[in-house]
């Protein structure tokens, strides 16, 4: 078997510079997923909820809340009355729900354009400006913070539907494991470079700097380093035509609804895609859900200082590099929906050791990490990719938009049932484990896919291995 990403055998000449386009083009896309991961890490993940927190407290009680001393008063936010500890969750919560109508939307007009790669960078390149003027958010104005926070998320999601859809006009059946993997390791390493980086910045404070203006700077560097890296994808994809879609009459926006009703009404007829949609919004809750509740675990069950789980957050990252690409090397002989199975069952795995693990065992705790990162970058990059396989041609930005919105709408569902537990149990160990019935649920469903018939329902040719 011919490997899926040789050059075409000898004789062919003529696809040759086909070939090399194609490749080109992926090892453009690949850049992204190292652009756009600099703001999730460094702003989404680490820095920005905390600085947010405690501009929010400076304003509601004049100072910076501590174990001594909280912070009691509440902020007034469109009349209502909002805990400053609670403001970010708030703002990342509201832009979630708000995505979940506008995604479906953006996927559907990016179908019916042949400028994808400018949709993809015009949002990124917003969302980057947004994330930039989290520079100037100081003293009591969380007000900016917030609006700042809501836009650069919904840019980063939109900008994500275009790029995804993207992979199925460069990369065909059978190299789209290996591309969306790829991506991912990419994304992993750029994004755990430059945390580290600023979390060197924001610990070890050179230069005279305070906590505050290094906080601010390291969001500004993620913001840049967004906006230089998507350059390279926006110079090196080419523009596709649009595939397969039929244009509804009337203007853009009157198409992009047509065609988002159509598809929502048409996914009865892709029992199997939706299957497959349905078991992805449960494991990868469960992912999401225990990737943000790490720290949380660690420090308040385990009892590890906050050295320990910086280094821990940077650990991941790195393994999470090599993790993707060994599943994408793994399902080039197994298939994505073997190999996610098989991730499914290591997150269910790990969930059981999280809720055994001794306190303050530094060598276990850094090892259950090292298990987290291999399988976190496989489960999500193969995911991509299988999901890729299981759209109807023309489609793809439409149904990648349903991907982002659904994952998007419901990505609260395991830090609900982590805090419920936590609350009546009043112990974070069956708070952890009870994530394991998102892994359950996600695994069943995802049993109930047969990957070749999914395949052939929705009009697209079998990669050589299914």
């Amino acid at each position: 078997m011919r490997p899926s990403d040789a050059p075409p055998p000898d004789g062919v000449a003529n696809l040759q510079p086909l070939w090399e386009s194609r490749k080109k083009e992926q090892k453009a896309w690949y850049w992204y997923d190292w652009a756009n991961s600099a703001y999730v890490t460094t702003i989404a993940t680490v820095l920005l909820a905390p600085y947010l927190i405690s501009v929010a407290e400076r304003d509601a009680c004049g100072f910076v809340s501590d174990e001594a001393t909280k912070c009691t008063a509440d902020l007034s936010l469109f009349g209502l009355a909002v805990s400053p500890g609670s403001l970010a969750a708030y703002t990342v919560a509201a832009a979630t729900v708000f995505s979940a109508f506008v995604l479906p939307i953006v996927g559907a007009a990016a179908d019916r354009s042949a400028k994808k790669k400018n949709i993809m960078a015009g949002f990124a390149w917003a969302g980057s400006i947004a994330a930039a003027m989290l520079f100037f958010v100081t003293g009591t104005n969380w007000q900016l913070g917030v609006a700042m926070m809501f836009i650069a998320n919904l840019c980063l999601g939109a900008s994500l539907v275009v790029y995804d859809a993207i992979l199925c006009e460069i990369a065909g059946p059978d190299e789209r494991d290996q591309v969306s993997s790829r991506g991912w390791a990419l994304g992993y390493l750029g994004g755990g470079l430059l945390l580290a980086v600023n979390l060197a910045l924001v610990t070890l404070l050179p230069f005279g700097l305070d906590t505050a203006m290094a906080v601010r700077i390291s969001m500004l560097s993620a913001a840049i380093w967004w906006a230089a890296f998507t350059i390279i994808p926006y110079r090196g994809i080419r523009n596709h035509e649009p595939r397969a879609v039929e244009r509804e009459p009337g203007g853009l926006v009157r198409q992009s609804f047509g065609q988002l009703f159509a598809t929502l009404g048409d996914m009865r007829n892709y029992p199997q895609t939706l299957t497959f949609l349905v078991a992805y919004l449960f494991y990868n809750d469960g992912i999401q859900t225990v990737i943000t509740q790490a720290s949380t675990y660690g420090e308040k069950q385990l009892g590890f200082e906050t050295s320990v789980l910086i280094g821990t957050i940077l650990l991941v990252q790195f393994v999470a590099f090599g993790g993707a690409l060994l599943f994408g090397r793994v399902a080039a002989r197994l298939g994505s929906h073997k190999v996610i199975l098989v991730g499914i069952g290591i997150w269910s795995l790990i969930v059981i050791v999280s809720f055994f693990l001794p306190e303050k065992n530094i060598g276990l705790f850094l090892l259950l990490a090292v298990g987290i990162g291999i399988v976190l970058g496989g489960t999500q990059a193969l995911s991509r990719s299988f999901f890729s396989q299981l759209i109807p041609p023309g489609r793809e930005a439409e149904y990648f938009s349903l991907y982002q919105a659904a994952e998007r709408g419901t990505s609260w569902f395991g830090a609900v049932v982590f805090g419920i537990v936590h609350q009546v149990t009043d112990s974070y160990r069956p708070a952890i484990l009870a994530l394991i019935v998102f892994f359950v649920l996600g695994g069943l469903l995802l049993v109930k896919v047969d990957p070749k018939r999914a395949i052939q329902e929705a009009g697209n040719p079998l990669p050589q291995v299914v």
